[in-house]
């Protein structure tokens, strides 16, 4: 009887201890803990998540961040700050199609004149911050600009095709497992080994922990920052050649804010940025709370807008959840002590852990199935737009959601805030739910290829709005006609000034297809004009602020010009804040979209013209043809919205 009571007073003791191994390790791991909340409130949520391709996209999707946030841990473990890893990321990317591509240089050095660019801008960081006694925090934020502003040099602001060799680092390997993933783990091991098994590994705790005494303590400190800033240098440029394989070009503008979402990863893993504290794995899991965040609301259809809110809030709490779990002393002690048992035990209640948060999501993805494949589901739409901070495509949204309403489908639309990168990870999530079709309007044409190469072999049509996609099978091509747009607006504009002047010019986004199009359609007609003479050109990014900002320098050396070409109203808003009395006066502007604030700006005698595009119609018609490739209905190649050239004659007609 005795014997009985002890033998299951034993295994009820052992069977606690097991399933208190997946509590255990959720508690000693904040992150942890909010990763497998995240994941089961989205499988929960969404049938979609919990599918074998868009697990694949998460993990595409954090590569880059990881990668990059792996090279910050070494900083933030030192108690340091490195601000500049997205730019160095760009620059190290477009080293390589630079070399690979204008100079001629073999495939295998130019990748290796990538790596060396981001180890030097690393050891140049290291350098101002150990012998130039700089802040981290100022040395980083300006080779962030330097970097930035070298990757825009070498490009001249254009992206240039990535080697074909190198871009296979953005494929698959046997048609299903990501090449990023198996480097974002490669590296993530190689972190582990050097903060846990090496001699500057031990010296980045020791140094994070208190540098006076490790100084003291004969750690040659300045070196080592040089190296862990080095490092951190050197895993930027291993992610910057990820994404521009990814994209199949490197992007002068491409990573930007990359360093808040890496710094993010690490914090959320459990660093400390008083340094002294940090791991490989904890980095990881911050990476992956990141990418299922934005993966997960982009499928739950959240608004662009409040997508940003999310992901702060949910980081807050996620830092905020590890920070009361150290208060209230759940992390385990020092190794040794304590009373976790021998680390034999330990191991096996992680492994048993493992095996019931397995069966947990295992579970939610069969009844996921299940309870999703009953009934003909509605035809689904997905619509990805370059950004929805400038009003034309505030407008082309609307006219898409109200056509999509009318015609009783469902139209989820997302904002990629001007990322190439972020773009391909919303078109790679609409592949995974398995759109009926989706609409692009890309923020690079040559970069959005391989996403929509992806929706091509998944059968998804994708029709492109505004701008083309290259390198890529498109249903079709909605879009005014730029060209001609272009070669009116400097008929227009010459007409006002009578044939003679100087006019400045401001150019959109660079390697977009609007912005080239409407730049050799107004270089074209403006040929015609031989009294007009263009005395500068200078890209404002569509943007109305960089609009003002830019007109204000150029008014420095140009104040006696006699007109303004934008290639959009934003940027031509912009420049008539920047003219001041002078627009409309002395000073005629001409922009392009006509845009409500573009249009009022005409009626007020500021904007003389806007080639006006209808975007409204622009994304009526782009859900009309996409309902039409989802139903394998013929559609014409391309199909063109006429754009108008709006003044004061005739705003009120076309308003």
């Amino acid at each position: 009887m005795t014997s009985t009571s002890t033998d299951a007073h034993k295994n009820g003791t052992s069977t606690t201890k097991a399933g208190g191994g997946l509590l255990r390790l959720l508690l000693d791991n904040g992150a942890l803990t909010a990763l497998v909340v995240l994941v089961i409130a989205m499988s929960l949520l969404s049938g979609d998540f919990l599918t074998t391709t868009n697990l694949l996209n998460v993990g595409v999707q954090a590569a880059v961040t990881a990668i990059l946030a792996f090279g910050v841990t070494f900083v933030i473990v030192s108690a340091g700050i490195d601000l500049s890893v997205g730019s160095v990321a760009a620059l190290s990317a477009t080293v390589l199609a630079w070399a690979a591509t204008s100079e001629g240089v073999p495939v295998v050095i130019a990748v290796l004149l990538a790596v060396v660019t981001g180890v030097a801008c690393g050891f140049v960081n290291g350098a101002l911050i150990s012998y130039g006694k700089l802040p981290p925090f100022i040395a980083t934020l300006a080779m962030l600009s330097v970097g930035r502003g070298l990757s825009l040099v070498i490009s001249q602001g254009s992206p240039i095709p990535f080697p074909d060799s190198v871009s296979r680092l953005g494929d698959t390997l046997g048609g299903w497992l990501p090449v990023p993933v198996i480097v974002m783990v490669v590296m993530g091991l190689i972190t582990a080994v050097v903060l846990g098994r090496t001699f500057i590994g031990r010296s980045m705790y020791a140094i994070g922990g208190n540098e006076e005494a490790a100084r003291l303590s004969g750690l040659r400190v300045k070196r080592q920052k040089l190296v862990i800033y080095g490092l951190s240098g050197l895993f930027a440029a291993v992610a910057g050649i990820v994404l521009a394989s990814r994209l199949a070009s490197a992007q002068p503008q491409a990573a930007q804010g990359y360093e808040l979402d890496a710094i993010a990863a690490v914090v959320i893993g459990g660093a400390s940025l008083a340094g002294g504290t940090g791991k490989a794995s904890g980095t990881f899991i911050g990476a992956l709370i990141l990418a299922v965040l934005r993966n997960g609301l982009n499928l739950l259809s959240v608004s662009a807008f409040w997508q940003q809110v999310v992901i702060g809030v949910v980081i807050a709490l996620a830092v905020l959840l590890d920070t009361v779990r150290r208060k209230a002393g759940a992390a385990p002690a020092a190794a040794g002590a304590g009373s976790g048992g021998p680390k034999g035990k330990q191991a096996l209640q992680y492994v048993i852990a493992a095996v019931v948060a397995a069966a947990i999501v295992g579970g939610l993805a069969l009844w996921n199935n299940g309870s999703s494949s009953g009934g003909k589901k509605d035809l689904k739409l997905g619509m990805a737009v370059s950004t929805l901070n400038n009003p034309f495509f505030t407008e082309m949204r609307a006219g898409a959601q109200a056509e999509a309403r009318k015609q009783g489908v469902k139209l989820t639309v997302t904002d990629a805030q001007n990322d190439a990168s972020q773009q391909a990870n919303q078109l790679q999530n609409f592949t995974s739910e398995g759109m009926g079709a989706v609409i692009v309007n890309p923020v690079d044409s040559d970069a959005v290829g391989p996403s929509v190469r992806g929706a091509n072999d998944a059968g998804i049509p994708v029709v492109a709005a505004d701008r083309g996609v290259n390198k890529a099978k498109t249903a079709t091509l909605v879009a005014s006609d730029n060209v001609a747009g272009g070669k009116q607006a400097a008929k227009t504009l010459a007409d006002k000034l009578g044939g003679k002047g100087t006019i400045v010019i401001l150019q959109g986004q660079a390697g977009t297809s609007a912005s080239r199009e409407r730049g050799a359609g107004f270089a074209a007609g403006i040929k015609e004009f031989p009294g007009i003479k263009v005395v500068a050109k200078q890209p404002a990014d569509f943007d109305r602020t960089k609009g003002l900002d830019v007109m204000t320098n150029l008014l420095q050396s140009h104040a006696d010009i006699d007109g303004v070409f934008a290639e959009n109203d934003e940027m031509a808003l912009g420049a008539i804040k920047a003219l001041g009395s002078k627009a409309g006066t002395s000073v005629q502007v001409v922009g392009f979209d006509g845009t409500p604030d573009g249009f009022k700006a005409v009626e007020a005698g500021t904007l003389y013209a806007s080639v006006a595009q209808q975007p409204r119609e622009l994304g009526k018609t782009a859900v009309q043809n996409a309902i039409r490739a989802a139903q394998d209905t013929k559609i014409a190649g391309a199909v063109k919205v006429p754009v108008k050239v709006v003044t004061s004659k005739n705003v009120a007609d076309f308003k």
